[in-house]
């Protein structure tokens, strides 16, 4: 499925929000390879693709990172969680906590320190409002560099007459911007980095630090760093930070947790369809459904076999018994209708015959002077009507119950108890 990358572009001082913007984007359909690389205003760019994702990316001018301690008891779904981050970052904000947008990192819990992204709100609102009105809305927001706990990583970007530097992983504040220069360097070492860490032009700085650099920038910072650097453009920069599991529309950028989950949910299935980490799983899941589909074809001409098998042996006993049966339609039925012919034959009764019939009925009813008595009787192809029997209910039910048991069926019509022998459900072969 394809995702839309969308650059939003950073504030210049005294540009007015009111202005068109003209937005950066990548397009890609695997999440590994840029497939489009563009710039258009909001109207102009492309298409949102059914089942696709629209992440939009803040740059790093933008934020500003800040650690922070929840207290204890807070929890990260209550609408507290923002009144807590605004006393704690008012001293540390140069704008009014409420003119800024903040974020939490994710898996941030109560009690633990974490990082906290912060930007203009009426920016950032601004150029997502403008992209849902074009028809782009955006699924997740990911800020373009992000506090990380490995290595130290400079990268040098920016515009070709203005480049900076940023700085991420072992450094503090999370991520650093700088201008590009010697002095930046300089700094960054005396106030920012680790004692662990390395500035370039020491003598193990390919073992300790990575430097990467927009083609346009490359040769600048190999002058200022005495060293190679590995190019990575914008779209595959921006590619990298879609894979962040950051998401910066939180607290009133997020309507509801519904939408929040749904979100999570989303990303969460798009990178088990088109993740590269997830494909050996993916094709381990497609084994085992094609295995449990053989299994089950297996399992269903098996006992297919069994049942054949079955009825086979059926219809030799039959055919065996009776040999002037020929054709074999339904084995059980013609077995029962030859069995009677032969019982007939032979003057033998059954139990669709009057008097066995009778006898059955005649042990279940009451005895003595004071028992129910037939006024009339009819008989007709295994079915006895009784007229005069005064039966109550839970007698009746009582009676037909334990003729049920000895193959019979009872129920009462106004005064005539009417008791059938129970027939085959087949139709009847010759």
């Amino acid at each position: 499925m394809s995702t839309l990358i969308i650059c939003l572009p950073a504030l210049v001082p005294g540009a007015s929000l009111s202005q068109e913007p003209s937005y950066d984007y990548v397009v890609t359909s695997d999440d590994r390879v840029v497939t489009v690389h563009s710039s258009a205003s909001s109207g102009l760019l492309p298409a949102a693709v059914r089942g696709g994702e629209t992440v939009a990316v803040v740059p790093s001018a933008m934020l500003s990172w800040h650690r922070v301690d929840i207290p204890k008891g807070v929890g990260m779904a209550s609408p507290r969680v923002r009144l807590v981050l605004d006393s704690l970052l008012e001293d540390r904000l140069l704008d009014e906590p409420d003119q800024m947008h903040l974020a939490l990192a994710p898996g941030a819990a109560a009690g633990m320190p974490t990082w906290v992204a912060a930007c203009d709100k009426r920016w950032l609102r601004s150029h997502l409002l403008a992209l849902e009105a074009a028809g782009r809305p955006v699924s997740r927001v990911v800020p373009e560099f992000s506090p990380d706990a490995g290595p130290l990583q400079l990268h040098v970007i920016g515009p070709e007459d203005a480049p900076y530097l940023v700085a991420t992983g072992e450094v503090a504040g999370g991520v650093k911007c700088l201008p590009l220069s010697g002095a930046a360097l300089s700094l960054l070492s005396a106030s920012t980095l680790s004692a662990a860490s390395d500035l370039p032009g020491d003598s193990n700085l390919s073992d300790v630090v990575t430097v990467f650099a927009e083609p346009a920038h490359a040769g600048l910072a190999e002058h200022l760093m005495q060293r190679k650097v590995s190019l990575l453009t914008r779209p595959q920069r921006w590619l990298d930070a879609t894979r962040s599991p950051w998401d910066l529309a939180q607290f009133d950028l997020s309507s509801t947790g519904r939408s929040r989950t749904v979100k999570r949910l989303s990303g969460a299935g798009r990178d088990l369809w088109q993740s590269s980490t997830w494909k050996p799983a993916r094709w381990g899941l497609v084994v085992l459904l094609l295995a449990h589909l053989v299994g089950l074809n297996a399992w269903a001409w098996k006992e297919q076999s069994a049942l054949r098998a079955q009825r086979a042996a059926i219809e030799r006993v039959l055919t065996q018994t009776f040999p002037q049966v020929k054709v074999v339609v339904d084995a059980p039925l013609q077995m029962e209708r030859q069995v009677a012919v032969l019982r007939q034959s032979t003057g033998a009764s059954s139990g669709r015959d009057l008097e066995t019939m009778l006898a059955a009925l005649g042990g279940l009813l009451p005895q003595g002077p004071r028992g129910p008595k037939a006024s009339a009787i009819e008989f007709a192809a295994g079915e006895v009507r009784l007229k005069g029997l005064s039966l109550g209910a839970a007698d009746l039910a009582t009676l037909a119950a334990q003729l049920k048991s000895q193959g019979y069926l009872v129920r009462l019509e106004s005064d005539v108890l009417i008791m059938q022998a129970l027939q085959p459900s087949a139709k009847d072969f010759p």
